[in-house]
């Protein structure tokens, strides 16, 4: 017959109160004898708490934060088995290593470094970045940091945490998105093969600490709006698994300028506004003939280089809700006009959120320009699967040094080219920004 029992802490140490960083268990989970269903944190290691007793969870007493002292009700559940008497069992302290003979004599006892326990690193292993409760939530569950329930039984999260796998970033296939022991699994692998789905290096990294704003004044939670989530998690990706370089250089624009605004009044009676940026387009794509490696992609794998024989280009848009990079298509085929007026048409409708995906998919190269905002240099984030992307910053007018030892004013245009240092070396990125500097500098080179 079912028994309803109490599950207590045992004796952990010579704690007063220790701090619970995990709630492994939630009302109607199914757990084993012996299964984690807690883990605590002191100040030199952490430790999982076991369930004596085999059956069903039926409520849970603790949420992560709290801090408890033996003898405090963890969980009550329905007994099927017992293992090892009515009281909780006590669980193995870990002890930290004793330090050799050698490095007792050697280090001064003020200065001797804490001695940590092992364990797998992830953020809930780490000090300070314990999951808050969630408002509404029942007792135990078990959140995200986006605050979405992670469905895992106590033997997968047991599983997961003895591979040092953040069970955040695993994508469950179970029903309701439970995840299970296969899924784990996948997420090694592709970890393991340079695929994975968060840095692509499989590269723990850790949480950023939770903190209570409001304690120091008044607060106002504003939540991000789609773009920002969407980006925000792409630029992270490509910031962590990206070896960036950024090479700064300057184009001399005085005659660029100069024609652009010739063209002014035949772009008008064409309806069309011609940009700098416009140049700026034909000028890249010079320059990526001239050097492939800077139009291509690496391969997931990391052993092939992909070239591209197609010449799209991204440009960054600024809208209400943030940046959004549409693409321009075949950028080598079109005129100044043409690509004027499908910029011009681009901008618009991300400025009104009638982009589709496929309007920002396939780009071989990015530019991003601060020009019409203001700055003197940034340095852009490579918008993977791309190999570089261009900055461009406020253009100044500035004293050039001429030859016959007089000084010239000159419309100067600050430059910066982030690239994948695995794909291009600092050689190449400097032979790139000076080369399209030339272009820029004389724009009939795109002729050439």
């Amino acid at each position: 017959m079912a028994e309803l029992l109490t599950i207590n802490l045992p004796d952990v140490g010579d704690f007063d109160e220790i701090e619970i960083i995990e709630v492994l268990i939630v009302p109607s989970d199914e757990i084993e004898a012996e299964d984690s269903i807690l883990v605590l944190e002191s100040d030199k290691a952490t430790m999982e708490i076991p369930s004596p007793y085999t059956g069903k969870v039926k409520s849970v007493m603790v949420r992560v934060g709290d801090r408890i002292a033996e003898g405090a009700e963890i969980a009550k559940i329905e007994v099927t088995a017992k293992s090892g008497g009515e009281q909780a069992v006590e669980v193995d302290k870990p002890e930290p290593p004793e330090a050799s003979q050698e490095e007792a004599t050697e280090t001064p006892v003020a200065d001797a470094p804490e001695v940590e326990v092992s364990v797998p690193v992830t953020p809930e292993s780490v000090p300070g970045k314990a999951r808050k409760p969630h408002p509404g939530k029942p007792a135990g569950d078990a959140l995200d940091h986006s605050g979405n329930i992670i469905h895992a039984s106590p033997s997968i999260r047991r599983y997961a945490r003895e591979l040092g796998v953040n069970l955040e970033q695993v994508i469950g296939t179970g029903a309701k998105g439970r995840i299970q022991k296969q899924d784990v699994k996948a997420f090694i692998k592709a970890s393991m093969s340079g695929s994975s789905a968060t840095t692509g290096t499989g590269i723990p990294v850790s949480a950023m600490p939770e903190i209570d704003f409001s304690k120091f004044g008044e607060i106002e939670p504003v939540p991000l709006n789609r773009i920002q989530k969407i980006s925000g998690a792409h630029l992270h990706r490509s910031w962590v698994s990206v070896p960036h370089v950024t090479q700064f250089d300057e184009a001399d624009i005085t005659g660029l300028e100069a024609f652009r605004k010739s063209l002014a009044k035949e772009a008008e009676k064409k309806g069309v506004r011609l940009t700098a940026l416009v140049f700026m387009m034909k000028a890249i794509v010079t320059a990526l003939k001239a050097f492939p490696n800077f139009n291509a992609s690496l391969e997931a794998s990391g052993e092939r280089l992909i070239l591209k024989k197609y010449f799209h280009i991204g440009v960054a848009v600024d809208t209400p809700n943030g940046l959004v990079v549409p693409v321009i298509r075949d950028v080598d085929q079109k005129g100044l006009y043409d690509l004027a007026a499908e910029l011009a048409s681009a901008a618009e409708r991300a400025r009104e959120g009638k982009l589709s995906p496929t309007d920002m998919q396939g780009g071989c190269f990015t530019i991003s320009s601060l020009g019409g905002i203001g700055g003197t240099q940034f340095t852009p984030i490579v918008n993977a699967p791309e190999v570089a992307i261009l900055g461009i910053a406020r253009a100044k007018m500035q004293p050039v040094y001429q030859a016959d030892g007089s000084f010239q004013a000159s419309l100067i245009l600050p430059l910066a080219l982030s690239y994948d240092h695995r794909v291009i070396d600092g050689a190449q990125g400097a032979r790139f920004t000076s080369y399209l500097s030339q272009v820029i500098t004389d724009i009939r080179r795109v002729l050439l």
